[in-house]
């Protein structure tokens, strides 16, 4: 039996040979090339070492890794211990019966205090569905009401999405969907950042917008990659708020595109940013001169370059894995805007969209002790690291 298994196998290896025989150099030559060109998605991330430790009450996090030049990097800061377990602290999956008893009990308290005449409202629970039943002998008055209880059922759903950090989004399948709201956890996110301003900008060694986004793309795409819940489905399960996940060193997809958002807010206060979302998969976009490798969306007039901050492969902004790309490219795909709002908190930043002679070349807040400096994006400034 074993001696007719080798002499198939045989038979066609000798076969495969004679079909790449009659293959053309040109062929050949096109296969390499393509597979050359997907090397570049293959090169890991490579977290060197991670370590915490508490200094009086705050951790010190200290990171080494290896960047898109093969560079050993590093970086460490502190964290107040306080910021970290309580920020965020009640953040929780999204349950839509627990939203339901929020909005009832907000209908309760609405028409206790401005009741409607000749109206008698009931709200009853069964099987776990909440209901408002309405009497009253005018049916007018019933559409009246019932019309308004719709528009409150929307208004307090809002709040309690809002207050509990989650909001309603646009799937790229244009479903409607419930996720985290990553772009007002970024924002609120920036100030725990502020202090990484001088030490990133100090390691990146030049404050240009790529430089500096491809030394925290890579000190972020290196940190471990945890699989993305179903974004749809999941109601929230399995996101790390920015501290979160540097605690616990590790983030799926959406929780290190939030991190990178508040990251790159805190050293560039004015630069129009996007948060762009795939099935399963999110990046980054930047409002910054596009070369003509870079992968871009645009959006209102606004050209984004795109950035992976997932990992574990190694990209630089404006590179994208094969999927990823495709998935752009056909327009599958759906956007926030992540603009800076009108007062952005003190600091100075890294800007590009003023020129050097403006008198508005200054961030548009700066810290009294700071000195306020413009970086001079080059155009033709390739992605070295």
């Amino acid at each position: 039996m074993y001696k007719k298994v080798i002499a198939s196998f045989m038979l066609t290896a000798q076969l495969l040979i004679q079909v790449l025989s009659f293959l053309s150099k040109k062929t050949v030559l096109f296969c390499l090339l393509i597979s050359s060109s997907f090397s570049v998605f293959i090169v890991q991330a490579e977290q060197v070492s991670f370590n915490k430790k508490l200094v009086d009450e705050q951790y010190y996090f200290d990171y080494q890794w290896r960047d898109h030049n093969n560079t050993l990097q590093t970086i460490a800061f502190y964290l107040p211990q306080r910021d970290i377990f309580q920020r965020y602290r009640g953040f929780a999956i999204y349950q839509a019966k627990l939203a339901r008893e929020y909005v009832n009990n907000e209908l309760k308290r609405y028409f206790k205090k401005h009741p409607v005449s000749g109206v008698v409202l009931s709200f009853e629970e069964e099987n776990g569905y909440f209901q408002v039943n309405i009497k009253s002998q005018k049916q007018a008055l019933i559409e009246q009401v019932s019309a308004k209880i719709s528009t409150l059922e929307q208004e307090f759903n809002l709040n309690y999405l809002e207050k509990n950090y989650y909001h309603q989004f646009t799937t790229p399948d244009q479903n409607r969907a419930i996720k985290p709201d990553h772009g007002k956890i970024a924002s609120e996110s920036v100030i725990d950042f502020k202090s990484l301003k001088t030490t990133i900008l100090e390691k990146s060694s030049i404050r240009n917008i790529r430089k500096v986004t491809n030394y925290v793309l890579a000190f972020i795409q290196s940190i471990p990659y945890s699989t993305l819940e179903s974004r749809v489905t999941s109601s929230g399960a399995g996101f790390s708020p920015p501290l979160k996940l540097l605690w616990e060193n590790q983030g799926d997809c959406d929780s290190k595109v939030t991190l990178i958002a508040a990251i790159l807010r805190a050293l560039m206060p004015r630069i129009k940013m996007a948060l762009i979302y795939i099935d399963n998969h999110a990046f980054i976009g930047i409002d910054a001169d596009p070369i003509d490798s870079d992968v871009t969306v645009v959006f209102n007039g606004i050209t984004y370059v795109l950035a992976e901050p997932t990992g574990p492969a190694l990209m630089r902004l404006g590179e994208l894995a094969p999927d990823s790309e495709l998935a752009i490219h056909r327009g599958h795909y759906s956007l926030e805007e992540f603009h800076a709002k009108s007062k952005p908190m003190k600091t100075e930043g890294i800007e590009n969209e003023f020129n050097e002679n403006s008198e508005e070349s200054l961030p548009l807040v700066i810290d009294d002790d700071d000195d306020a400096f413009e970086a001079n994006l080059d155009p033709t400034d390739t992605p070295q690291g």
